[in-house]
């Protein structure tokens, strides 16, 4: 598993709302994944959403904001991304790194944009089916990066096998005819 793109997800408690677990891949394939602490001024709001955690769970086994920004930049320093969905993570990561006055040194792109020639919302179809598939949640993003790892291995080895397909059609052997001579 040489030359993997870079896939990321966050969990927000709603749209626009507090990031709570993060999670993307490293180049040799794995996951990252963690809870976030919230940030004291981030719990400010009147309805905050917390999404499934309780606010024990995300300052007992989640790590700051700051720790989040360091493991990612350790990864990936100023690579792109590619996500499931481009403007929940954006506002989700601004949210981190506002925290910090520090400005993101990773760039988000759309998923499907790595993947050329597929239909309009071929891409998003075939990630439905995968997460039933593995029995996966879509709002957990160590299960959406997972999935998005599992669709790039088989888009990408499909594209192969079409490129295989193409080089075989062109050697098609003629040696009967030559028997015959």
């Amino acid at each position: 598993m040489s030359d993997l793109p870079g896939f990321i997800a966050v969990e927000t408690g709603e749209e626009g709302g507090l990031p709570l677990a993060i999670a993307w891949t490293l180049p040799d394939g794995r996951v990252k994944h963690t809870l976030i602490q919230p940030e004291d001024d981030w719990l400010d709001a009147e309805m905050i959403s917390l999404g499934g955690y309780s606010l024990e769970e995300l300052n007992s086994m989640g790590v700051s904001p700051l720790d989040v920004i360091r493991e990612l930049e350790n990864d990936h320093f100023s690579d792109t991304l590619y996500t499931a969905g481009v403007t929940d993570d954006e506002a989700a990561l601004s949210r981190l790194f506002d925290t910090y006055g520090l400005d993101p040194f990773v760039e988000l792109a759309p998923a499907e944009s790595l993947y050329n020639g597929i239909a309009p919302g071929e891409w998003s179809r075939a990630r439905g089916e995968l997460f039933g598939e593995l029995g996966l949640e879509p709002l957990r993003p160590e299960h959406e990066v997972e999935v998005m790892l599992h669709l790039h291995q088989r888009m990408t080895y499909a594209d192969a096998d079409v490129d295989d397909d193409d080089d075989h059609d062109h050697d098609h052997d003629d040696g009967a005819a030559e028997d015959d001579a």
